[in-house]
């Protein structure tokens, strides 16, 4: 289990810079599957898919990602249909990657991997 599943995500209200390419390939590390992709909207953010065998499968992976989300109060964009879900994490409030978006995703894969 990465050390970053024990963490709780950190409301960020736009006070500090984004993550660097550095600082996003150390965190990177410490993640499973996840991709860095970057975009003109968002800015750098990690997005994963994962596949299932069905539609039920798939929403009740939604569900628990969504139950994490709420809980760490910190949501990321989801897609979901037969077969497969697809998130996006990032935060909004500086179009990029911070320590937060990685916990997300570290706790994503615990309920991906059980």
């Amino acid at each position: 289990m990465s050390d970053l599943a024990k963490k709780k995500c950190v409301p960020c209200e736009g006070n500090i810079p984004p993550f660097n390419a550095d600082e996003i390939h150390k965190y990177l590390k410490k993640v499973n599957g996840w991709e860095v992709l970057e975009d003109k909207i968002d800015g750098f953010h990690l997005i994963k898919s994962f596949k299932f065998d069905n539609f039920l499968e798939s929403q009740e992976f939604v569900n628990k990602v969504g139950e994490i989300a709420e809980s760490e109060g910190h949501h990321p964009d989801l897609w979901f249909g037969w077969g497969y879900a697809r998130i996006k994490i990032f935060t909004h409030a500086i179009k990029g990657l911070a320590e937060s978006d990685f916990i997300l995703a570290a706790k994503i894969d615990q309920i991906s991997n059980a």
